[in-house]
């Protein structure tokens, strides 16, 4: 059976909780802000599970990703690649998988338990901090299975969250170097902006092998700063600067997809062979405040819209239309989740 979109992350369980700001400040946490918990973090997921309203929600930025481009996309479309325990909460994640039909196949952890991630909401913000136990131990040869690898091979698309690059570098080039040796897409979220900060040497040593970046404006200026380019520039900017570098497949374009939250959508496509940059912009879907229940998750919604849309063939600015409805739609909803019975997009 083909599977034409192949994704690789984190998986996590998502402990959302409505937190006050000086819970946050308890814990050094900034508001809309991602990090990797150290030692003083650990406490925080046994008070979270402890406090009233919490809710257990199936995450981890490419799953979400996953779940949500086959949400659009027709059955067996879409599998997802990542490292669990074997405990109760890998058995909630496949559950809430299995409602998108999203196709897991999860490296089990035998001595690690599945990664966990505060998700704590204060008004329209939020900040995550993430442990991944299980998800940090996701090795290459999980990928080389046979039944796997012919998974990959039959895949025409590939999605990988800038998380991973913090767990298996080899795993990502794997799957790049088999896109690019036979012209497939193949596109990476920069996830947050610790990525490009702590993560640089990884990144750069995948990015000539991506056809499509996709981040948001804070992970655009992180790049901007971790890699010397002037304080003044702007976004689009930024996005010529990324959409420029060296690329190993040149039978296919670079395209760089920055978003701004309601400011418009950036996006610098290179083609090398021709010597032609394209810049554009795209305004984002008006969506009432009232209607916003949670924005956890709309970067990954949009990304999940994007990456179903490239799959079914549509070009650039459908690609983007698609991935702000899929973000639109998204925050509508508790955590990175879609309603059902499903919406279609128009």
């Amino acid at each position: 059976m083909s599977f034409p979109l192949i994704c690789l992350g984190n998986p996590l369980l998502d402990l959302q909780v409505d937190a006050t700001k000086s819970f946050l400040e308890k814990y050094d946490l900034k508001d809309d802000d991602a990090i990797l918990a150290s030692e003083k973090h650990m406490p925080i997921y046994k008070e979270v599970l402890n406090m009233d309203g919490v809710k257990l929600v199936a995450g981890g930025a490419a799953q979400n990703t996953a779940r949500g481009a086959q949400y659009l996309l027709p059955a067996d479309s879409v599998v997802y690649f990542g490292s669990v325990g074997k405990d109760e909460y890998s058995a909630k994640l496949n559950e809430a998988n299995a409602k998108y039909g999203l196709r897991t196949e999860y490296q089990f952890q035998e001595n690690h338990a599945t990664g966990k991630c505060a998700v704590l909401i204060n008004g329209h913000n939020r900040s995550m901090a993430t442990d991944l136990a299980a998800a940090n131990h996701f090795t290459p040869e999980h990928l080389q299975i046979p039944a796997n690898w012919k998974l990959v091979e039959n895949g025409t698309h590939y999605y990988i969250g800038g998380y991973h690059l913090t767990v298996s570098p080899p795993a990502i080039k794997l799957l790049a170097e088999h896109a690019s040796a036979n012209n497939k897409t193949i596109a990476m979220n920069l996830s947050a902006p610790f990525i490009p900060e702590f993560f640089k040497g990884a990144l750069d040593e995948i990015v000539p092998y991506i056809d499509y970046i996709i981040a948001n404006e804070s992970e655009a200026a992180a790049y901007a700063s971790s890699h010397g380019l002037p304080e003044s520039s702007t976004v689009a900017e930024i996005a010529q600067h990324i959409a420029k570098l060296e690329k190993v497949n040149a039978k296919r374009p670079r395209t760089v997809v920055f978003t701004q939250g309601l400011d418009p959508t950036i996006t610098a496509t290179y083609d090398a062979t021709a010597d032609k940059l394209d810049v554009k912009e795209y305004q984002v879907y008006p969506l009432e405040s009232s209607k916003i229940v949670d924005t956890n998750g709309a970067g990954d919604a949009f990304a999940a819209g994007f990456m179903a849309a490239l799959v079914e063939g549509k070009n650039l600015a459908q690609a983007v239309d698609v991935g702000q409805w899929m973000a639109a739609l998204s925050i509508q909803e508790v955590g990175p989740t879609f309603p059902f019975p499903k919406k279609s997009y128009a």
